[in-house]
């Protein structure tokens, strides 16, 4: 696992890249505010129902939630699980709410 910024993030989807972004909050955070993200709540990562992210298994995965906390601890279990390349987006949806004002 790495972290990759919100400022990191911003520009590469700013430059139209195509990009496998990965949000594990709980679906009411999801409506209330999202990047457009899959939305793959934690709880499923948890319980490693992953089966639908096995074909992106050597893909860079970035994986964000609100703060920062619940992605850091899908990316570990990501990791376990064999995944190559995944990214902590450091301060979550609420650093890109701070970028983005």
């Amino acid at each position: 696992m790495q972290n990759i910024s919100v400022e990191e993030l911003k520009s590469r989807l700013d430059a139209g890249e195509k990009l496998h972004i990965i949000d594990v909050r709980e679906p009411h955070e999801y409506q209330e505010f999202n990047i457009g993200a899959r939305l793959i709540p934690l709880g499923k990562i948890q319980t490693m129902d992953v089966e639908e992210l096995e074909d992106l298994k050597e893909e860079e995965l970035i994986i964000h939630c609100r703060s920062g906390q619940r992605s850091m601890m899908a990316c570990m279990i990501l990791d376990t699980l064999g995944f190559r390349n995944t990214k902590n987006l450091a301060g979550g949806m609420l650093a890109w709410q701070e970028l983005n004002r």
